[in-house]
């Protein structure tokens, strides 16, 4: 048997997923930083003597890409490379019965709401004291903040709910003081999740509460940037609206994945909205904020869509020309409403359909990058990579949208701040600048 001479508190996490779970994460690394572990995330050392593993259940690819890592992992501790190898987060909660007969290397299995249990396990203490505070992974610049746990909404292909719960607003205190320790650290882009940012609020408050939140957060001094991400459509709460036209720290930005464009595939989703009050909602909010950037996601190839269904989403992509779109293949996943359907998109044409809307998509995100050139923009620097000094307009958002490159050759800019860009070329995604002012 191989083994290492390592530190035998040292730990390594690895996050799998979306930013809910990577925020997730932080508060695995602040807690047992605070228990005097010596932490990393996703260290590239491959020195740590136990693993934890936070894995994402949501879709098929995701789900095979949890498994690969476990299973890699669970290769390097029968090889002695690693002593522990402990997995948490959605695929776990939702499959660790199954997972644990198939893998047995795993030490032991956590839900998604199991932290005090797994520190318990680390023989670390959780210290309520910490809520509120939070070490980040990302660059110190912009940080997620999660205002809201699980969901309560009934989306026939969501396995979310059964993975994360029903929905549980963080109070509005709790959050705020979470930003002003942020930006004490230099944090000045707030990206603000949740499975549905608009259900802010219902839980505690009784309302509605996200356009408080929202104010509340603005007034956190160093705070440049709010963005908005994953807000649900029916029932929008207009108000943030009025918020975001009157408050310049809150991005003119909205994530809001839409699904389909079809009313009866709308239906057959659970998402209590047709296409045509959809139509109206966009515009009612492009006419409240003009020049606002509106970001969605759809899915192809769900049970029962036909191609009269799939031409319907592919018109009203055409129709609402969205600054920012992403397009998932169905998954077919057990227990949701969907499950109960067949499966009957062969998984080809779901390929097919999103590659067409991905290629509309394209030509749509060219003709607008196009028209920026000439215009000077407020842009936040992320990092240098390739020659290039990369950063953002407050119409995107890290890592899923469209970026701006500044030759470092004939400029200079420092990774973290704000400079003024004039926009000189556009490609299909991406805008080149050079340094204004």
């Amino acid at each position: 048997m191989k083994t290492k001479g390592i530190k035998n508190n040292k730990v390594n996490i690895v996050t799998l997923g979306c930013s809910k779970n990577l925020v997730d994460s932080e508060q695995i690394f602040t807690q047992l930083k605070a228990s005097q572990y010596d932490v990393s995330h996703e260290s590239a050392k491959d020195d740590a003597s136990i693993v934890i593993i936070n894995t994402c259940g949501f879709i098929d690819n995701a789900k095979q890409e949890s498994v690969d890592t476990i299973l890699r992992y669970a290769d390097a501790k029968d090889n002695g490379l690693i002593d522990k190898l402990y997995v948490t987060g959605c695929l776990s909660h939702r499959y660790k019965d199954d997972l644990s007969r198939e893998i047995p290397e795993v030490d032991s299995w956590f839900g998604t709401n199991e932290l005090p249990r797994l520190l318990k396990t680390l023989k670390a203490d959780y210290k309520h004291e910490l809520v509120g505070e939070r070490l980040i992974t990302t660059p110190a610049h912009y940080a997620y903040l999660k205002i809201a746990e699980g969901c309560d909404r009934p989306c026939s292909f969501c396995a979310i709910p059964l993975m994360r719960g029903n929905h549980q607003s963080q109070p509005v205190e709790l959050l705020v003081q979470s930003a002003q320790n942020l930006a004490k650290r230099g944090t000045k882009e707030l990206i603000l999740i949740a499975q549905d940012l608009t259900y802010y609020g219902l839980d505690l408050y009784r309302k509605r509460s996200l356009s408080e939140l929202l104010a509340r957060l603005s007034d956190v001094e160093g705070i440049e940037w709010i963005r908005l991400q994953y807000a649900y459509p029916s029932g929008f709460p207009m108000d943030v609206l009025d918020v975001m036209r009157e408050r310049s720290n809150i991005c003119r930005y909205l994530d809001m994945p839409l699904q389909h464009g079809s009313t009866e595939m709308l239906k057959r989703m659970r998402r209590g909205i047709t296409r045509e009050k959809t139509e109206a909602l966009i515009n009612s909010i492009r006419e409240k904020v003009p020049g606002i950037a509106l970001r969605t996601t759809l899915i192809a190839g769900h049970p029962g869509e036909t191609e009269a269904e799939f031409e319907e989403m592919y018109s009203f992509v055409e129709k609402m020309r969205f600054d920012r779109l992403g397009i998932f293949t169905y998954s077919h996943e057990d227990q949701t409403h969907s499950y109960s359907m067949a499966d009957d998109v062969p998984a080809e044409t779901k390929q097919e359909r999103a590659d067409e809307i991905m290629a509309l998509q394209e030509g749509i995100s060219a003709e607008l990058n196009e028209r920026k050139v000439g215009k000077t923009f407020k842009v936040l620097f992320d990092r240098k990579e390739g020659g290039y000094f990369i950063g953002r307009t407050e119409s995107d958002s890290p890592e899923v949208d469209n970026e701006v490159l500044v030759d470092a050759s004939t400029h200079y800019v420092r990774p973290g701040n704000f400079a003024n860009i004039r926009i000189t070329s556009a490609a299909e995604f991406d805008l080149y600048g050079e340094v204004v002012g």
